[in-house]
């Protein structure tokens, strides 16, 4: 079936397609560029950065697990300058959308970083990211406690008109309370699934497998728990969802969508194979000429319960 329509507006961010990739699984692509024209996504989502650079957490800090990987690295990265030189200079002209992951120790600190970016036009949306489970202060503290998540993202707001797109953590006894209060303060999606917290053990030293105990855990094994979240997510909030966890191809994204979803985001996937991500658009123009889609869009939320 020619012509679908495979485009789609998350929160004002204007997509060409409905993938694009996990903070910290792609850098800034151009290393998966040789792979594939990076243009060809529907936005490019950066690693997390911070004002100054960090320099994360000790090694080890991977671990392979049963469908999964668990992550320690602490959301190092060299600031916000450098990505301005390095990361922006280099996707500038790409045509593609890029949303800057944005991270920080303190609510001002994720200020200061959209301050930092305000003026350049390469930047297309923020995604603030208040649920990173491998740091001591700022993310996941931030991202599981109402009152935090409220000051946090209305400060955001207030600092930019540009499309704000709030990560949140799996890590909460009540997801769609978390959802809720994001919403009112101002964002304009969410995206979820982070990691979801783990640890892995060497039975035969007898040690944690990462240097900090406990790390993030992503890949296939996370998808039912990221599924879950998402359809209950967007039965409570009525901003667009950008769903994450697990997905490896076409199908799984389309999963994503029908529980509400309105795009989607390739993480540990990209590590297994460079061309994922593009290997998931493809797979949901396939399921769209194979089902008579004519628009993407109708498959979100579209699950019969």
């Amino acid at each position: 079936m020619a012509g679908i329509n495979m485009a789609v507006n998350l929160g004002g961010l204007h997509m060409k397609n409905p993938v694009t990739v996990a903070s910290g699984t792609f850098a800034a692509g151009r290393e998966y560029n040789d792979f594939f024209d990076i243009a060809q996504l529907g936005a490019i989502t950066t690693k997390g950065v911070s004002l100054h650079g960090w320099e994360g957490n000790e090694s080890p800090r991977m671990a392979e697990t049963a469908s999964g990987m668990l992550n320690s690295i602490g959301l190092q990265n060299p600031g916000v300058a450098a990505l301005r030189e390095k990361d922006l200079a280099w996707l500038e002209g790409k045509d593609v959308p890029v949303i800057v992951n944005v991270s920080g120790h303190s609510f001002q600190e994720y200020v200061d970083v959209i301050e930092a970016l305000e003026e350049d036009v390469r930047v297309s949306a923020y995604e603030v990211n208040i649920s990173c489970p491998n740091v001591d202060e700022g993310g996941m503290t931030i991202g599981t406690h109402v009152p935090s998540v409220e000051t946090v993202v209305g400060m955001c707001r207030a600092a930019t008109k540009r499309p704000l797109i709030v990560k949140l953590s799996p890590n909460v006894t009540d997801i769609c309370e978390i959802a809720r209060a994001a919403e009112s303060a101002g964002a304009d999606a969410l995206s979820l699934i982070n990691t979801l917290l783990g640890m892995a053990i060497d039975a035969r030293t007898r040690k944690p497998q990462l240097a900090r105990v406990v790390g993030g855990l992503s890949g296939p094994a996370v998808k039912p728990v990221a599924l879950r979240m998402v359809w209950q997510v967007h039965q409570a909030v009525s901003v667009p969802l950008l769903g994450m966890g697990g997905i490896s191809n076409g199908t799984d994204a389309i999963e994503f969508m029908l529980a509400g979803a309105t795009a989607v985001a390739v993480g540990t996937a990209n590590f297994v194979n460079p061309r994922a991500a593009l290997d998931v658009v493809q797979g949901i123009e396939a399921y769209c000429e194979e089902q008579g889609v004519a628009d993407v869009n109708e498959l979100i939320g579209a699950l019969q319960c």
